[in-house]
């Protein structure tokens, strides 16, 4: 089942359950990958919706910080329970674990030696855990490698 099928079921699930949070987020994320194929002019891939389904999830997680350091919290929960949903339409995050192991196969790979190297390491590192893992994370990663 393609994401769009996936958002569609969702989005009628959520309109019967009469779910207003669920359908709202569904219908920005539908949007968001429309306007994308739009702006590309062809048929997204999968690692296309992948990176749109992510930068939703991004813009989010960025939202709940400023709410919080706003001490917002009744925003706070609204986004909380927003994230719970977007995550859902993206695969399994990588564990710090598998992130380590991937960024040393990844450094030893490229054959990189000092902090020089970072960005061969992090295009060659990229494609491999995009949507898999936080960009921040696998960054931190990087550099405490190299370092």
């Amino acid at each position: 089942m393609s994401l769009l099928d996936s958002l569609n079921a969702d989005m009628i699930k959520a309109m019967k359950a009469r779910d207003k949070t669920t359908l709202s987020v569904v219908r920005m994320i539908k949007a968001a990958l429309q306007n994308e194929q739009i702006k590309v002019g062809h048929d997204l891939t999968a690692q296309e919706e992948l990176g749109v389904v992510d930068r939703e999830l991004k813009q989010r997680k960025e939202s709940l910080e400023d709410f919080e350091k706003a001490h917002r919290d009744d925003l706070v929960t609204g986004v909380k329970a927003e994230i719970a949903i977007v995550e859902k339409y993206l695969p399994a995050q990588m564990s710090d674990a598998e992130v380590k192991t991937t960024v040393q196969d990844t450094i030893a790979e490229v054959g990189a030696t000092g902090k020089s190297d970072f960005g061969k390491v992090m295009k060659a590192l990229m494609p491999k855990v995009k949507g898999k893992a936080d960009g921040a994370k696998v960054n931190a990663m990087v550099k405490e490698l190299l370092g």
